[in-house]
This record gives structure tokens, C-alpha cells and sequence, in this order.
């Protein structure tokens, strides 16, 4: 029986980008069952709206999505329609693998699955202005919130993540050394959350100078578009090294023989 899939084709190259994707998922035999629906600046064309009131119930109704690339206005208008679907549903955790498929460039055995938290820090779009004189715009401020059940929760899914993939570390990414308060409950949660997978692994962090290049599930919460945007590049050098073209990423295979993971750092 065909799985229910909410397609959204997306604003710009998105409708290219999301034919491109469901011609792919039909030569590779997938049955499943479209209802296509608007978002965006088409959204808004169309119905008035960046996100209608149909385009939810749809996700609701089926459970899952396939977006393309939404124009979202810089600096004025409606937020990030992606970042209102994330909030909407609760999508905490984003995962991208990266892995490099092309024995060729710069990174040599990449292998990567990039967890980043969706919905706290930045993301929560806490701002204002302040007034300085005559100029009411003078100083722009925006608040991160860090709550330790966020946190608490995104660490725990890596970690959970980690062990039915057989990954063998996890790193946790942060900035506590200058953001003492904020990083720091984050990397003190992380630490308190890897006891419980004592024997598994071990607790320990990085900083996010230094993310992992192999067999590493990559728990950051923070920083997300820099350090998530980072991956891919990295597997793509390789692939652009090569006389090949083929994608420079794809997911990582639930099984390669590994062990449960043995260190957090």
C-alpha cells in the first residue's frame, strides 16, 4: 500500500529540486501516495498565506513531508517557514549524514551524522531593538534560550541514535569556554545525560573548533547553519576531486559491523 507523503515543491529551484526527488524515489521502486501542497512565497500567491491552513493539516494527516527550498524575506516580513514548521511540529532534531563516497580530495573517510537542535537557542527569534537618542534603532539584540530539557532531550537522541547505528563516539559541540551560562548548561547537561550510557561510553566534549571527520555522531545544539553547512563541503571536496560525479553524500547504512559507541568527546 503506497505511504502518505505531504509533498511541498518549494519556492525558486525548489520545484526542480523536488521533481528531481520524487523521479529518483519512483526509478528506485518507492510507492507512495502524493498530496502536494503550497508553502512559501506560493503559499502566499496562492492563498495568502506562507503556510495555509491546508498545507498543515496535510502533514498532520500523514506524518511526513517532503520540502523543497523556501523563500523566506531577509530582514523584513513573514520568519522562516522552515524555522515555524519546526515549531509547529516539534521537529527538535535535525540529522544530516555526510559521508564521502569518492577516494579522492582533500577529507579522506568521511563519516558523519551531524544532530543539530531545531527549535532553541537563536532559533526562538527573541528580539528587539533599543533606543539610543533619536535613533530607535540604534542597538539590536536578540536572546538565545538554552532550557536543560531541551538540551537534555537532543544530547539523549544522539546518544540514542549512536547506539542503534552502531556509531562509535559521540561528540558534543559547544562554546561554554564564552558563553559560560547558556553553552555551559548545555555541555554541563550533556556531560550529566552520558553517565547513563556508562559501558557504552564515555563522557567528554570538544569544542566546536574541531568537529570529528569519521564514524562520529556530531551532537551540537547552538550554532546550527555554520557547523551543519560545514559537513557536506567537506564530503563534496572529495567528490569534486574526482575524474567521477556522483553525490558527494548520502545516509549512513543502519548497519557497517560497528561497535556501540565507546566515547563521547
Amino acid at each position: 500500500m503506497p505511504i502518505p507523503v505531504t509533498l511541498i515543491p518549494g519556492d525558486g529551484i525548489g520545484p526542480s529540486i523536488s521533481n528531481a526527488t520524487v523521479r529518483v524515489l519512483e526509478a528506485a521502486g518507492a510507492e507512495i501516495a502524493w498530496d502536494t501542497q503550497l508553502a512559501g512565497m506560493a503559499g502566499v500567491a496562492r492563498c495568502g498565506d506562507p503556510i495555509p491552513d491546508a498545507t498543515l493539516d496535510s502533514i498532520k494527516r500523514t506524518g511526513l513531508a517532503l520540502k523543497g527550498p523556501l523563500e523566506t524575506p531577509v530582514g523584513e516580513g513573514y520568519r522562516s517557514i522552515n524555522v515555524a514548521l519546526r515549531k509547529t511540529f516539534d521537529l527538535y532534531a535535525n540529522v544530516r549524514p555526510a559521508y564521502s563516497i569518492v577516494p579522492a580530495g582533500r577529507y579522506q573517510n568521511l563519516d558523519i551524522v551531524l544532530i543539530r537542535e531545531n527549535t532553541e537557542g537563536l532559533y526562538v527569534g527573541i528580539e528587539h531593538y533599543i533606543r539610543v537618542g533619536n535613533d530607535p534603532r540604534a542597538v539590536a539584540e536578540s536572546t538565545a534560550i538554552i532550557t536543560r530539557a531541551g538540551s537534555e532531550r537532543i544530547v539523549r537522541y544522539a546518544f540514542e541514535y549512536a547506539t542503534k547505528h552502531n556509531r562509535k563516539k559521540v561528540t558534543l559541540v559547544h562554546k561554554a569556554n564564552i558563553l559560560k551560562f547558556s553553552q555551559g548548561l548545555f555541555l554541563d547537561t550533556g556531560r550529566m545525560i552520558a553517565r547513563d550510557y556508562q559501558g557504552r561510553s564515555t563522557p567528554s566534549a570538544s569544542t566546536s573548533s574541531s568537529p570529528p571527520t569519521s564514524s562520529a555522531t556530531f551532537c551540537r545544539i547552538r550554532f546550527p547553519d555554520w557547523s551543519a553547512d560545514s559537513v557536506s563541503p567537506r564530503a563534496e571536496t572529495s567528490a569534486r576531486a574526482a575524474p567521477s560525479s556522483r553525490p558527494c553524500t548520502e545516509p549512513h547504512p543502519t548497519s557497517r559491523g560497528r561497535e556501540s559507541p565507546t566515547r563521547a568527546h
